[in-house]
């Protein structure tokens, strides 16, 4: 079994449904996994949120190269 990376330069984004809405990244591996036991308490909170709000707020999410990489 392969091991995951969070570091793997890839991000996890949910894209807002509205204009006015914000959105939100995660890092993640090359198959869109978040390690959400190295998320800091604000950001596992918010990556809670963007994952109850699929389709209601926030688009399905989609992994992107991480812009830093």
């Amino acid at each position: 079994m392969a091991t995951l990376n969070a570091s793997g330069g890839y991000e996890l984004r949910f894209q807002p449904l509205y204009a006015n809405h914000r959105a939100f990244t995660f890092p993640c591996d090359a198959v869109g996994h978040v390690d959400m036991d190295s998320l800091s308490e604000p950001m596992f909170n918010n990556y809670l949120y963007a994952r109850a709000m699929m389709g209601l707020e926030l688009a399905w999410p989609q992994v992107r190269v991480s812009p830093s990489h």
